[in-house]
């Protein structure tokens, strides 16, 4: 005769009986910051409710995550991971990165969140360093015969204008903010990954296979999310995807007004400038 705890179960629905181990997995694809109002990056807003969902997910083992980024805003990536970790800690859970393409920059600094990180062999990872990027203007508008009038209070306000000569105050004060982010950067990698390799200097900015990271630890295993999870928690476990609540490209163009309002039609130019940026981030590492 079936135990009293059998039967009570029994009468349960189906997805409460399910005794079969469970794994939650948040995918973390794209660049990481502001890219543009109808191509919104990785931030801390887009992936916080995902993020809640998979650590508050009933029955849940573990976190995945899979991860896909070539970097992008320090700050995001900052307080993604630090969220990522506060969740962890509070649920006591552990966490597994799962490196696809690119976990480069800000979306290793992600990464760094998990307990364990596994890369496929030909992932691209690493990229621990801090980069500015723009371009400069200074005589354009003198050819085409356009005064430019920009009044400050602060000598400092109009740092970097494109439209004027590059300073060299103001690259090395640039200098300096990058330098504060890059100790953040290089304390974090070092306090998260304790078996990076001695006498080897990982701080660079240059990148790595992960078949080439793992000796230098900076991965912790080569292999895949469900062969991976399979192997840890048997062959009948659940991946549980938790999808992002986003809407799609018509309604965000539909919430954002109407053509040739902001965020309209007339902002699809600026629309394919952010989409070429962004491939052109994943191109810096020949993807």
């Amino acid at each position: 005769m079936p135990a009293l705890s059998e039967r009570l179960r029994a009468l349960l629905p189906g997805r409460l009986r399910n005794r079969r181990p469970r794994v939650a997995v948040v995918r973390l694809s794209g660049t990481i910051g502001a890219v543009s109002p109808l191509r919104p990056g990785l931030s801390i807003a887009s992936v916080a409710g995902s993020l809640e969902r998979a650590f508050s997910l009933p029955g849940v083992k573990a976190v995945a995550l899979v991860i896909n980024s070539p970097g992008g805003s320090p700050a995001q990536s900052h307080l993604i991971h630090r969220r990522i970790r506060a969740l962890a800690q509070e649920k006591a859970l552990p966490v597994v990165a799962f490196v696809e393409d690119v976990a480069a920059s800000g979306g290793y600094m992600i990464a760094c969140a998990a307990d364990e990180i596994v890369a496929d062999p030909t992932s691209i990872v690493g990229s621990i360093g801090v980069v500015s990027a723009g371009f400069g203007f200074p005589g354009l508008l003198e050819k085409l015969g356009i005064e430019r009038r920009v009044h400050t209070i602060g000598e400092s306000k109009a740092m970097l204008d494109p439209f004027r000569p590059e300073d060299p105050a103001d690259v090395a004060r640039l200098k300096r903010i990058q330098a504060d982010v890059q100790g953040l950067f290089t304390e974090l990698v070092s306090a998260r990954r304790p078996g990076l390799a001695e006498g080897e200097n990982l701080f660079t900015g240059a990148v790595w296979t992960g078949r080439q990271a793992l000796p230098l630890g900076l991965v912790d295993a080569i292999g895949d999310l469900r062969a991976t999870m399979r192997a840890r928690f048997g062959e009948k476990v659940d991946l549980v995807l938790i999808a992002e609540a986003r809407g799609g490209f018509l309604s965000r163009i539909l919430r954002r007004g109407p053509p040739g309002g902001i965020g309209g039609v007339a902002s699809l130019p600026a629309e394919a400038m952010a989409a070429l940026e962004e491939r052109a981030a994943f191109a810096r590492y020949g993807l």
